[in-house]
C-alpha cells in the first residue's frame, strides 16, 4: 500500500500539467502550416519550462488537457511527434553549442599556457637583451588566453546550462493527452 502512495507521488512530481483551450495554444499563431511543422509557442515553452524546472530527468510526463469536443487523435498524432522533434533538436543543438565553447576554452587555456611557459623558457635561455625584451611581450597575450579561456569553461556555458539541462528533461518526455 505505502509502495503504491510512493509510486503516486513520483508520478505526481514527473508530470508537467498544462491546460490548453485548443492545440493552437501549443504553436505560434504567426505560423500558418500544419502541426507536424509548425513552430511551437514562446508562452508555450516558457511554461513547459517553469513547471520542468523542479523535475526529475527521467519519466517526465507532458500532459496536455484539452476539452473533449476538441480532441482529434490525427492532431495529436502529429503534434506529439513535433513536440519530440522540437525538443530532441534543440537538445542537440545546445549539447553541441556547450561543447564548442568548452572545447574552444580548452584551446585558449592550451594555447595560453604553452605563451607562459615559453615566456619562461625565453627568458631563462635568452642570451642577448634582444630576446629577454621581446619574451615579455608573449606575456600579457598567455594570460588574457588562459583566464578567458577559463571563462569561458565555466562561465560562457554555464549560461546556456539551463536550456540544455530542460531541452534535454523534455527530449525524454512522454507526452499525453488528456481530455477535461
Amino acid at each position: 500500500m505505502e509502495q503504491e502512495i510512493l509510486n503516486s507521488e513520483i508520478i505526481k512530481r514527473s508530470n508537467i500539467p498544462l491546460i490548453l483551450d485548443s492545440y493552437n495554444d501549443i504553436f505560434s499563431s504567426f505560423d500558418s502550416r500544419p502541426f507536424n511543422e509548425k513552430a511551437l509557442s514562446d508562452d508555450f515553452l516558457i511554461e513547459c519550462k517553469k513547471a520542468a524546472r523542479d523535475k526529475d530527468d527521467n519519466g517526465i510526463e507532458l500532459v496536455l488537457a484539452m476539452p473533449k469536443a476538441r480532441r482529434n487523435i490525427n492532431d495529436e498524432f502529429k503534434i506529439k511527434k513535433r513536440l519530440r522533434e522540437h525538443f530532441r533538436k534543440h537538445f542537440i543543438e545546445k549539447e553541441k553549442e556547450i561543447s564548442g565553447i568548452k572545447n574552444r576554452g580548452i584551446r585558449w587555456v592550451t594555447f595560453g599556457s604553452l605563451l607562459i611557459f615559453g615566456v619562461v623558457y625565453g627568458l631563462i635561455n635568452a642570451e642577448n637583451e634582444i630576446l629577454q625584451a621581446i619574451w615579455p611581450i608573449f606575456e600579457v597575450p598567455g594570460w588574457f588566453l588562459v583566464w578567458e579561456g577559463m571563462g569561458k569553461i565555466f562561465f560562457d556555458s554555464a549560461k546556456l546550462e539551463s536550456d540544455f539541462k530542460f531541452y534535454k528533461k523534455m527530449s525524454n518526455c512522454e507526452v499525453i493527452f488528456r481530455s477535461y
